[in-house]
């Protein structure tokens, strides 16, 4: 019976505040780490500033906020940049495969009496 325990538990992950899957959702584990250590730091730092406890804990709370967004916003932002290279070597593998071997064919010579190649004018419609 623990085992079953155990296996549900690893299946469900963990939730912060029971609506944020923390391992399946993309850059959250980071951006709350980040966001705890910037609370931390930016909370100390204050307090050993000012030595007052309720403000230094305002503004610990403020930077976790601040930092938490800030990362997640900068991940967030890197992941869609991969995803639109990812998307374009796609695209120029799957034009490598169509073009290939064809008269089109990009990376063939060009003869020296052959004018400039465009793949569009050699594209033709079924059955014409």
């Amino acid at each position: 019976m623990p085992q079953d325990e155990q296996a549900t538990s690893n299946q469900r992950g963990y939730r912060l505040l029971g609506i944020l899957d923390v391992q399946k959702t993309p850059c959250a584990r980071e951006a709350v780490l980040h966001g705890a250590i910037a609370s931390s730091a930016v909370g100390l730092l204050h307090f050993l500033a000012t030595s007052h406890v309720k403000r230094s804990f305002d503004v610990g709370a403020g930077g976790f906020l601040l930092a938490t967004f800030a990362s997640w916003c900068y991940c967030r932002a890197g992941n869609a940049r991969q995803r639109a290279q990812q998307r374009i070597i796609r695209r120029g593998i799957e034009n490598k495969m169509v073009y290939q071997g064809t008269p089109v064919d990009p990376t063939r010579p060009l003869k020296a009496h052959e004018p400039p190649r465009d793949p569009s004018d050699e594209i033709v419609a079924d059955g014409k």
